[in-house]
């Protein structure tokens, strides 16, 4: 972590899809019902909607027993908060120190707690040696400690952060040595990663990104779009969540998170921290990040108020003795109330409720009604629609093993585009993403491409069906049967 400077507050200028992260912000309060099967513990309860909820661990602090033992309990997902970073693992030039991590690492492990990996390539934190390098010495550089770190993790994270912090607010690229060696470093990083663990998440993290109208973010997600479009390896972005005084949850933060993972990305929030740990704000963000389906996990950036970067305001979820704040209860009541079972299913965890194979009518919960190609038409871009039950072919639909939803044998169930309002037609299949389905054990057929729901707007005959952000309600819910 750096010292940051805060954005300057902005005006919350749109409500969020699904309403709920605004009333929240509005109120101050998220009130559910107590429920005692409801899980007692962050991870615990983020794992009932197949995500995780972590920490940033600081190895010198494992031997404090307070620190240690809330670690082990509360968080089911561990960042090094250090000990990961180009300064610790290569302090000279192709002499590699895993200690540190390790030492993290084995902690997490040994307590079955998954590990993320901070971070390879960044501006900050550079070993020496490194800072003294430029142009094609500090490139290989950067590929050589790229290998040589992910070598050694092979395929014992989750994910890698492989590049941080590399725009500047105006969304423009940060003018790093990094960024000195050629536009394309941040490209031959991912690059780099992929072909040293192809398992592995590979995801860029930033500051400041969480406001969709803000130029940093514009720029981090023209990159990502970008990327996505030449094939370059990305699996997920990072929004580190640090909310300031001048830098607050803003009402269009799940239209960040969506958009991202419009691009066919996963989103996490990776380093989240509070001024004054603000209940409000808290229970947002989490809201937020459960309403995506495709955010994956919140990692808070320290155990207790006492161990974070920005102790002086109070930011976590646990006060410098240990006990939980206000704001942790708003989190664990946001976490229990979207479990059990994913209400907003990360992709490699979508829970199907409906096994492949056998053709079967998708029936709308709030309508009764069936997902209809209009007048029996095979013609490819034909928008799908809802109509009374009739039992022909034109509704029968088959779930196939690669997550296709196939009618007459050969056209697929086939979204138009990954943003809200996007039609859903059929296509000739052609197996790529925006023709893979989720069906969700809570009723919602969500996008592999997307990690949008089917939606519709009424329920008559003729309407039609289309994408949009899920939001738990009547019109997005669907049975097959």
């Amino acid at each position: 972590m750096a010292t940051r400077s805060p954005v300057p507050r902005r005006s919350l200028r749109a409500a969020l899809t699904a309403g709920v992260v605004a009333a929240v912000a509005a109120t101050g309060v998220l009130l559910v019902a107590p429920d005692a099967s409801a899980a007692s513990t962050l991870g615990a309860a983020a794992a009932q909607s197949g995500r995780y909820f972590g920490t940033a661990i600081a190895g010198g602090r494992l031997n404090d027993s307070t620190y240690s033992s809330i670690a082990a309990r509360e968080f089911n997902m561990v960042t090094a908060e250090n000990e990961m970073k180009p300064d610790a693992t290569e302090p000279q030039r192709g002499q590699f120190n895993f200690s540190a991590g390790d030492q993290i690492y084995n902690w997490a492990t040994q307590r079955g707690l998954k590990v993320r990996g901070h971070t390879l390539a960044w501006h900050s934190q550079q070993p020496g040696w490194m800072q003294s390098l430029s142009g094609s010495s500090l490139r290989q550089a950067m590929i050589d400690h790229i290998n040589g770190v992910m070598g050694h993790y092979k395929g014992k994270l989750t994910a890698w952060d492989v590049v941080n912090e590399a725009f500047n607010e105006d969304g423009s690229r940060r003018q790093s040595n990094l960024q000195a060696t050629g536009n394309d470093w941040i490209e031959v990083a991912f690059r780099t990663a992929r072909a040293a663990d192809p398992s592995v998440r590979l995801c860029y993290n930033d500051y400041n990104i969480e406001n969709w109208s803000y130029g940093k973010t514009q720029g981090v997600y023209n990159m990502i779009r970008d990327f996505k479009s030449r094939g370059v390896p990305i699996d997920c972005v990072g929004l580190q969540t640090h909310f300031t005084g001048g830098s607050s949850l803003p009402g269009n933060f799940q239209t960040t998170l969506s958009s991202f993972a419009a691009l066919g990305v996963d989103v996490a929030l990776t380093e989240v921290d509070v001024t004054n740990a603000s209940t409000s704000q808290y229970a947002g963000l989490t809201q937020a990040c459960l309403n995506v389906p495709r955010c994956i996990g919140i990692t808070v950036w320290g155990v207790r108020d006492s161990d974070s970067w920005r102790s002086s305001e109070s930011p976590l979820l646990f006060d410098g003795g240990g006990n939980k704040k206000a704001a942790y209860t708003s989190v664990l009541n946001a976490l229990n109330a979207a479990g059990p079972g994913p209400s907003s299913p990360a992709p490699s965890d979508p829970s199907p409720s409906v096994t492949p194979g056998g053709a079967k009518r998708i029936v709308g919960a709030q309508s009764g009604r069936c997902i209809d190609v209009p007048n029996a038409s095979q013609n490819n871009g034909t928008r799908v629609q809802l109509y009374d039950c009739n039992g022909q072919a034109n509704q029968a639909w088959t779930l196939t093993s690669s997550k296709q939803l196939t009618v007459y044998g050969s056209k697929c169930l086939d979204a138009a585009g990954s943003g809200n309002g996007a039609a859903v037609q059929i296509y000739s299949c052609n197996g790529q993403a925006n023709q893979q389905w989720n069906v969700n054990s809570n009723g919602t057929i969500t996008g592999v491409q997307s990690g949008r729901c089917l939606d519709v707007w009424g329920t008559g005959n003729g309407q039609q069906v289309q994408l949009y952000d899920c939001n738990g309600q009547a019109n997005q819910r669907f049975s097959l049967s």
